[in-house]
C-alpha cells in the first residue's frame, strides 16, 4: 500500500473498496451490518491492500431506496450506529493507512427530511417549498401531472400533495428532487461537506452528479415533454434535467470547500454522460474524478474492453486527472455472473442478464466456472491500468449474483414500486451480506432449501450481547456461500481472495504511481489486450506488461519474468483463452 497520508493526489492511483454497510459486517447481532462492523474488519481491508474505503449511505433513512433516501445528511442511522462509531472507524482506518470516502446524495432528499416536511406544511409560494421542485398540475383543475415524464423507477415523475401542487421525483416518490437554483440548497450541502471532512472524510462519492442543474422554467411543461427522464446521454447540454453546463458551477463551489483542507479533499462523480463530457466533472477545478462505467457495461469481449480502456484514458487525459475502473457495484449484477452468461453484444447482454434474473437464476445460462475464470483475468487486466480501481465488496471473494432470492424477502424497490413490477428482482442479488466464516453454517430454512436461516457465515455474531440468538441476516444468504467464505479462501492459495491480495500487492510495488493516464499498447492480435506501463523506480525493471487473451487460440507468452497469472500457465510458453499474465522486463 502506498504511503499517501499527506499527498493531495493520493486518490489518483488508489484502490478504493466499496462498502455497502448494511451487508458488510453485523457487530451486534441484529442482522444488519453496521459501522462498528466496518471497524472490526479494518485489518481484513488492510491485508487486502486497499488504499481507501467508500461507504455507501449510512445516514438515517426510511430505506425506500437502499439508504439513498436520506432523512439527515449529518448523522448516522441509529440502526447502523452512532457518530462515535463513525469517529472510531475513521481513526482505526487512518491508523491503518486507509482513507475514508463517504457518499453524498445531492439530487434529492427523503420525503421524511425536515425540509420536505416543512415544504408540505408551509404550502404554496413558501420559502420552504422553493427548496424543491413544485409545479402546478395540468388539466382544468390541475388534477394531472405537469407533464408526462416517467420516473426512473416507473410511474409518473410527479407526485401530488394535499394542496394540489405536484413535486418532481426522478427516482421514487419518497425521493423529492432538490431545487439547485435555490442558494439555501448550495449552502446546506457545503455545510454537509465540511461536516464530514471535519470528521475525517478524505473524499466524497457524488450520487447522480450529472442531474443537479435542472431547467424547468422559461418553457411550458408540455414543451418539455419531448424529453424523457430515461435519456441522460445528451450531447449538446440542452436536456432540461441531465448534464447541463450549470452543474459545473456547483462543483467549482465544492472545489473551494475541498481546498480548505490539508490534504485537499476530492470527489468522484457518478455521472452517466456521454464520454466526451466526463472530463468536465473530473477537472481539478471541480470534483477531481468521475466514474468510467464502460467496464461495468461491457461484456467479456476484446473490442468492448479495448473501447472501455481507450475512452477512459482519453477522458482522463483531457481532464488532467486519472481514469477510474469499476466492474461491479451495488447497482449492477456481479461481474462474475455477467461474464458467465453468453457474451452477446453489450445492449443485448444487459437484457440477457435481466432475463436471467427474472428466471431466478435457474436457467442454463450461467457458467460459473467460466465466469470465475474471466473474473480472475479481468481484475488483473484492470489493476495494471493507470488510475484508480474501485472494488465492490465481495468481488474479491468471487461472489456471484444471488438471483433466486424469494420475492417476499426482497428489499429493493425495483421489483415492487417501479416499471419493472414483478419482472425484475432488482439489485438485492449483489447486496446479500458477505460470508466471513463457513464454520458458522446456517440451519436449514423451511421456506427454501437453497438458503439457510438464522445468523450465518459469520456475518453476525452467534449471540447478541444479552445472550439471545442473533437475528437472521436482512437478506438471505445462499448455502453455496460456504465455499466463498473468507476463512475458506484464506486457506486456499489459489483462491480469488489470494489472487486479489497478490495482484494489489504487486500493483503497489511494481507500477509507478506518477504515470497518470497513458499506456503503451502492444499488438498481439485483435483478440488480445496487451499493454505496457513504466515500472516503479525501485522495482528493478523497466516495464510491466499485461496480456489478456480473449481468443480461442493460445498466444505466445512475451519474453520477461512472469510476475503473476490468473491461471496456471501451460509449459508450452503460451497464454490460454481467458487468462491474464503480468510480465516484468
Amino acid at each position: 500500500m502506498t504511503d499517501n497520508n499527506l499527498r493531495d493526489d493520493w486518490w489518483k492511483q488508489a484502490v478504493v473498496y466499496q462498502v455497502y454497510p448494511r451487508s458488510f459486517k453485523d457487530s451486534d447481532g441484529d442482522g444488519l451490518g453496521d459501522i462498528a462492523g466496518v471497524t472490526e474488519k479494518i485489518p481484513y481491508l488492510k491485508a487486502l491492500g486497499v488504499d481507501a474505503i467508500w461507504l455507501s449511505p449510512f445516514y438515517p433513512s426510511a430505506l425506500a431506496d437502499g439508504g439513498y433516501d436520506i432523512i439527515d445528511y449529518r448523522n448516522v442511522d441509529p440502526r447502523l450506529g452512532t457518530m462515535k462509531d463513525f469517529d472510531d472507524m475513521e481513526k482505526a482506518a487512518h491508523r491503518s493507512g486507509i482513507k475514508i470516502v463517504v457518499d453524498i446524495v445531492p439530487n434529492h432528499t427523503s420525503n421524511e427530511h425536515v425540509w420536505f416536511k416543512q415544504a408540505l406544511a408551509d404550502g404554496r409560494g413558501s420559502a420552504a417549498r422553493e427548496r424543491y421542485i413544485f409545479k402546478e398540475g395540468s388539466g382544468p383543475n390541475g388534477e394531472f401531472p405537469p407533464n408526462d415524464w416517467g420516473s426512473l423507477f416507473g410511474g409518473p415523475a410527479w407526485e401530488r400533495v394535499d394542496d394540489g401542487q405536484w413535486y418532481l421525483h426522478i427516482f421514487a416518490k419518497e425521493q423529492p428532487d432538490l431545487n439547485w437554483n435555490n442558494p439555501e440548497v448550495h449552502e446546506e450541502f457545503k455545510k454537509t461537506l465540511r461536516f464530514w471532512a471535519d470528521h475525517g472524510a478524505d473524499g466524497f462519492r457524488v450520487d447522480v452528479a450529472h442531474g443537479l442543474a435542472k431547467k424547468l422554467d422559461g418553457a411550458s411543461m408540455k414543451d418539455l415533454s419531448r424529453w424523457t427522464v430515461h435519456d441522460s446521454l445528451c450531447h449538446d447540454g440542452t436536456h432540461p434535467l441531465w448534464d447541463r453546463a450549470q452543474v459545473h458551477d456547483i462543483y467549482r463551489e465544492w472545489r473551494q470547500v475541498f481546498n480548505e483542507y490539508t490534504p485537499h479533499r476530492f470527489a468522484v462523480g457518478e455521472a452517466w454522460v456521454v464520454p466526451e463530457h466526463q472530463y468536465l466533472y473530473a477537472s481539478p477545478d471541480e470534483l477531481g474524478q468521475v466514474f468510467n462505467f464502460e467496464f461495468a457495461k461491457a461484456n467479456w469481449d476484446s473490442s468492448a474492453m479495448r473501447t472501455a480502456i481507450t475512452e477512459g484514458l482519453k477522458a482522463a487525459e483531457r481532464s488532467g486527472s486519472t481514469p477510474t475502473w469499476v466492474m461491479s457495484n451495488h447497482d449492477v449484477p456481479r461481474h462474475a455472473s455477467r461474464y458467465g452468461l453468453p457474451q452477446v453484444p453489450s445492449q443485448a447482454h444487459h437484457q440477457l442478464a435481466k432475463d436471467w434474473l427474472l428466471r431466478d437464476g435457474t436457467s442454463y445460462y450461467e457458467d460459473r466456472d467460466l465466469g470465475t475464470k474471466r473474473a480472475r483475468a479481468a481484475i488483473m487486466m484492470e489493476a495494471a491500468l493507470p488510475g484508480s480501481v474501485y472494488v465492490y465488496q465481495g468481488e474479491e471473494l468471487g461472489l456471484f449474483e444471488v438471483a433466486n432470492i424469494p420475492w417476499d424477502r426482497l428489499e429493493d424497490p425495483t421489483p415492487f414500486k417501479t416499471r419493472y413490477n414483478f419482472t425484475d428482482k432488482g439489485r438485492d442479488g449483489c447486496r446479500v451480506p458477505l460470508p466471513w466464516d463457513n464454520a458458522d453454517m446456517p440451519r436449514a430454512a423451511t421456506w427454501d432449501a437453497s438458503f439457510g436461516a438464522g445468523a450465518s457465515f459469520g456475518f453476525s455474531p452467534k449471540t447478541k450481547a444479552d445472550g439471545t440468538v442473533s437475528a437472521e441476516a436482512h437478506l438471505p444468504q445462499p448455502l453455496w456461500f460456504k465455499d466463498f467464505a473468507v476463512n475458506a479462501e484464506d486457506d486456499d492459495s489459489g483462491s480469488m481472495l489470494n489472487l486479489y491480495r497478490r495482484c494489489l500487492e504487486l500493483r503497489a510495488q511494481m507500477l509507478t504511481p506518477t504515470q497518470l493516464s497513458t499506456i503503451d499498447w502492444l499488438d498481439l492480435g485483435s483478440q488480445v489486450i496487451a499493454y505496457a506501463r513504466k515500472a516503479s523506480d525501485d522495482s528493478g525493471f523497466q516495464q510491466i506488461v499485461s496480456v489478456t487473451n480473449f481468443g480461442n487460440e493460445p498466444v505466445e507468452l512475451p519474453k520477461g519474468k512472469v510476475l503473476l497469472s490468473s491461471q496456471t500457465l501451460p509449459q508450452d510458453g503460451t497464454i490460454p483463452q481467458d487468462v491474464t499474465v503480468w510480465i516484468a522486463r
